[in-house]
């Protein structure tokens, strides 16, 4: 069992610290309203109060509840209110494979955390499913310390277990857990088929976001002689040339189908995507994706 959040030396504690100070940024993204239009032109009707965060409208403070709790409370109204975050991670054999010592896993679990700490800052409620061939936790979103640790615990020590990807499922699950309007973020590298029907239904009821976490090797293929390739999902084998030029093709073009497929699908259902390399800053590009999904 590998510990992709804390490496060698740090403890989970010392690690959140850094996630933390990373997260800042997307959690000012996501509470200045990035994905906020669903909400618009449903009327200003008052919900209730919550404790001032910084950056809040000094507006709308609350003086009342102020004065009486000690420290600062905001009026919240519906366009305010708080979005629900659910994370569905991919953790299956081909999410471990990788090239210059770094695995696909260990950039899904550093993005995941991320918006797990991002959620925290804003006392957003998050939730997740992760899964291999088969589901291995669920947890409805809740917010809170408690919550975001249990998550981080939980994507630091894992491995595969089980044969095949239950993303399917994995999203099913999520139709009967969320029963109200969600941010969804899919984390995987999507070397599966048969999710697609299930991911349109949850893109109509929530807004759902597919992040892609590729490795350099899948759009360049190594010369490291003739090997043996294995389907780390179906377990087919083959032995092939890596030096020969038309599978060097071959390979990129099977990659730019796949991604192109998978772009057009998320389009379609009116889905976010995104691509997140192994040799990548997670942080960086969600804080770039945030801010063009402002802008629209």
């Amino acid at each position: 069992m590998n510990n992709f959040l804390k490496g060698n030396t740090d403890s989970l504690s010392k690690k959140a610290s850094s996630l933390r100070m990373r997260s800042q940024e997307l959690a000012d993204c996501l509470k200045s309203g990035s994905f906020r239009s669903h909400y618009r032109g449903q009327g200003m009707e008052f919900l209730g109060v919550r404790e001032y965060l910084a950056g809040d409208d000094v507006r709308t403070l609350d003086w009342n509840v102020t004065a009486k709790m000690g420290k600062p409370y905001v009026k919240m109204f519906e366009e305010d209110h708080q979005l629900e975050v659910f994370l569905i991670v991919d953790r299956s054999f081909s999410m471990f494979s990788g090239s210059k010592g770094k695995v696909k896993y260990e950039k899904a679990a550093e993005t995941a955390a991320l918006l797990t700490m991002a959620c925290e800052m804003n006392s957003s409620p998050v939730g997740a499913v992760f899964f291999d061939g088969k589901i291995h936790f669920a947890v409805k979103s809740k917010s809170g310390r408690f919550q975001s640790m249990l998550l981080l615990s939980q994507l630091d020590e894992a491995s595969p277990v089980n044969n095949g990807s239950a993303l399917n499922s994995a999203m099913n699950g999520a139709v009967k857990m969320l029963k109200n309007h969600s941010m969804i973020f899919v984390i995987s590298d999507f070397r599966v088929s048969g999710w697609e029907e299930t991911f349109k239904k949850l893109s109509w009821a929530h807004d759902v976001t597919l992040i892609k976490i590729t490795d350099p090797s899948e759009l360049e293929l190594p010369e490291i002689g003739t090997v043996p390739f294995t389907d780390s999902e179906t377990g087919k084998r083959l032995v092939l040339p890596t030096s020969k030029p038309a599978l060097k093709s071959m390979w990129r073009d099977e990659y730019r189908k796949r991604n192109d497929a998978l772009k057009k699908l998320a389009l379609k259902s009116n889905a976010g995507f995104i691509t997140i390399s192994t040799e990548e800053d997670a942080s960086s590009i969600l804080s770039r994706y945030f801010q063009v999904r402002r802008a629209f």
